[in-house]
């Protein structure tokens, strides 16, 4: 599929290094496509993800329970005092694995692919011609993957705030932490924050965390959070920040001020967009996203996009499925589109929340007729260990096909779990075969296999698929 029948430096050009870029370019390389990817260097190769998101957090979320572990560990008999934690030992360590991946992913995953790597910002000149710091390249198809950035916040003092970029770095732990907002970003580093032992506050603008997730899920993780000792000012915003000798003085505008050493916005993401040259080559764009088919074409028939900078879901795999599918389809002579349903995700929060599938309220809307089925309980080591957390496990059906259309659990390890039980679900598990497996005892897991009773019923008539 690499036979050249243009004229062009490249068969693709990648403007992009993260996730869904290096994906593209690396299985069109192997397809014998002749390939080039651009850089910025705003956060390194392997984009968000790697460098200041999923794994740098996924890190942190390890280390914040530690503490936890010291303290629950008296029930099965251990005595074990609880120190405190050395922050720059987990920056330090943290940043060499960064390094490490960075390295893998410019040595073996894109030139040992074949992959011309430019360190350079790139912007389209026209449809098939891209501007690198010190020179002018064309290609035949360009593909851009230039991903996310946190959305800044303008108010008075705003200019003291730190994002995700920003709090992978930190020199010291700061011990009093306001967050504003509260998706999946503001809940974790909740968690990760209080587990490393400072008072933490979120600021809220509505009444529940985590919009988007199932409802029930919501409000249990909530309790949970609130029980581990985090502070939440629910119906607020922030409105002034000033900085004081004793530290930053947050103003909400429910007339609350808390103080704190840092202030963390993580009110979303916007897609980076701008200053690359598409509104000038004609590429259609929504509130800043590029627009797509199904094939992750643009409107301009050459250039395609994938990953976060468009309205796909914000997911690190989604992204590198998007890209896997379009070097397979574009060079590969394999066609096929992004399938993104019944696709599983996880919070890493304390306790975790991991889900696939449509929310109880989505399915009502999609599927007419459900069957909810839910079971909330102390997780055995929790007996022994004195943790007040609780587990939480819901799976909604379609009545009139008995097909399972969301599964969610709140609890330890619930993204591992829901990993494999995503698997079922792309492939139509029904609750009959649910009911007919024989689970793994004693696991939380299995519960997901034993839960014989409906819970509550939606007696809808069928909904239009």
């Amino acid at each position: 599929m690499g036979d050249k029948k243009h004229n062009y430096d490249y068969d693709l050009f990648v403007i992009g290094g993260g996730s869904g870029g290096v994906r593209a370019s690396r299985i069109a390389s192997g397809h014998g496509a002749k390939v080039a990817l651009a850089d910025d260097g705003a956060v390194g190769l392997g984009g968000t993800c790697v460098n200041v998101g999923c794994v740098p957090k996924k890190l942190m979320v390890y280390g914040s329970e530690y503490g936890r572990g010291a303290t629950e560990g008296h029930g099965f008999g251990w005595d074990t005092k609880q120190g405190a934690a050395d922050w720059s030992r987990l920056i330090s360590n943290k940043d060499k694995e960064i390094t490490r991946l960075n390295g893998i992913y410019e040595t073996f995953v894109l030139k040992k692919a074949g992959v011309e790597i430019f360190k350079s910002k790139a912007s389209l000149l026209d449809a098939h011609t891209v501007q690198l710091a010190d020179r002018k390249v064309t290609a035949d198809k360009i593909m851009v993957c230039i991903g996310g950035w946190p959305r800044q916040m303008k108010f008075e003092g705003s200019e003291h705030l730190i994002t995700s970029n920003e709090v992978f770095f930190l020199k010291e732990q700061p011990k009093r932490v306001v967050i504003i907002g509260a998706g999946y970003i503001g809940v974790e580093f909740a968690g990760i924050f209080n587990g490393y032992g400072s008072e933490v506050t979120m600021v809220i603008r509505k009444k529940s965390i985590l919009r988007g997730f199932d409802d029930d899920c919501r409000t249990l993780l909530q309790e949970e959070l609130l029980k581990s000792g985090i502070k939440m000012e629910t119906g607020a915003n922030v409105v002034k920040i000033v900085k004081k000798e004793d530290g930053l003085e947050v103003t909400l505008d429910n007339g609350k001020v808390v103080m704190a050493d840092q202030v963390m916005a993580a009110a979303g993401r916007l897609p980076k967009t701008s200053g690359i040259g598409l509104e000038k080559v004609g590429v259609k764009m929504e509130k800043g996203f590029i627009l797509v088919d199904e094939w992750q074409k643009t409107n301009i028939p050459n250039i395609y996009a994938c990953g976060d900078c468009t309205p796909t879901m914000q997911l690190t795999p989604v992204a590198l499925h998007e890209g896997h599918c379009f070097a397979d389809t574009q060079f590969g002579g394999y066609v096929r589109r992004a399938d993104r349903e019944f696709v599983a995700t996880a919070v890493f929060s304390h306790p975790n929340l991991g889900t696939c599938g449509f929310t109880e309220k989505q399915a009502r809307e999609i599927y007419g007729g459900i069957k909810v089925y839910q079971s909330s309980f102390t997780p055995l080591k929790n007996r022994v260990s004195g943790a007040s957390d609780k587990a939480f496990m819901k799976i909604i059906v379609a009545t009139h096909t008995d097909q399972v259309v969301g599964m969610h659990m709140v609890g330890h390890a619930a993204g591992e779990i829901m990993q494999g039980f995503s698997v079922a679900m792309r492939m139509g598990v029904t609750k009959k075969q649910l009911d007919s497996t024989i689970g793994i005892h004693p696991t939380s897991a299995e519960e997901f296999v034993t839960m014989r009773t409906v819970h509550h019923e939606h007696k809808d008539p069928p909904a239009k698929l």
